[in-house]
């Protein structure tokens, strides 16, 4: 298959993003044409290409209830990455983010709710560092690594499935760093430092097509490990030949952190 997938141009020296207003986004969209693998079919892995398909069956009952997120799902994704992964501990510090996709009608009706309509990672080196200080909370760790845990809760086929980049195939002069504001209603606005990407012909992307609702796609943002798949760009794609009559794409992001201690 052959998606477009959207870059960044390096029109801007600091690109900036919003969670919300995106008309505010600094960021210089370049759609490149690319490649992408069947991932079920390439047998993919956390620790090589950064990510993989895990097989999880949930106990929420109504995924837009964030108290019932709150209460249930957060500790699944505790326990799923724990057991995925083998850290010693796992922490997930919010009911995660509902995405829609634009033909829903409701993206951008919640929080952060659009889909990440270009390649990125979500955090820096720099920021990856200051979160895993911060909650170690003092504790030396041999090892910590960020993780996201992806769900669609629309039936198949996604309409506007991710697409995932080998981490293998990332060179380090293809990213760039850039501010990622949340700027949810009613509160002040924040940021810290993520990346995008810019087009390189070696990437290999790939995707999971037509999940279920008892599989999930576990990718890694960040890993202190040098010797292991250190982040992964992702980005949301338009599916080639979908349906018109496709559900519009729903899931739900969660997103973890994972410590080895000395």
């Amino acid at each position: 298959m052959e998606a477009l997938i959207a870059y960044s141009g390096r029109r801007f020296a600091r690109p900036r993003y919003y969670a919300n207003a995106h008309e505010r986004d600094e960021v210089d969209i370049a759609p490149v044409l690319m490649p992408v693998l069947d991932g079920r079919a390439a047998g993919t892995g956390i620790d090589r290409e950064g990510f993989a398909l895990v097989s999880h069956r949930s106990a929420v009952r109504d995924f837009s209830d964030r108290d019932e997120v709150a209460r249930v799902h957060m500790r699944e994704i505790e326990e799923l990455v724990q057991a995925e992964t083998g850290a010693d501990f796992v922490h997930v510090g919010a009911p995660g983010l509902l995405r829609f996709s634009e033909r829903s009608g409701l993206a951008g009706s919640l929080n952060n709710s659009m889909p990440a309509r270009f390649a990125h990672i979500d955090i820096s080196d720099a920021t990856a560092a200051q979160f895993a200080d911060r909650g170690a909370g003092g504790r030396p760790f041999a090892r910590c690594a960020h993780y996201n845990v992806w769900r669609a809760l629309s039936p198949a086929p996604q309409d506007v499935p991710l697409a995932l980049c080998d981490a293998r195939s990332l060179a380090p002069e293809d990213l760039i760093a850039a501010d990622a504001v949340f700027d949810e209603p009613g509160k002040p606005e924040w940021s810290f430092e993520g990346l995008v990407v810019a087009h390189n012909a070696a990437h290999r992307w790939h995707a999971f097509l037509d999940l279920n609702a008892d599989e999930a796609i576990l990718f890694k943002t960040h890993d202190s490990d040098s010797a292991r798949a250190h982040h992964v760009p992702h980005v949301a794609f338009d599916l080639p030949g979908c349906p018109a009559d496709a559900p519009p794409r729903v899931s739900i992001e969660m997103r973890a952190t994972a410590w080895w201690w000395r």
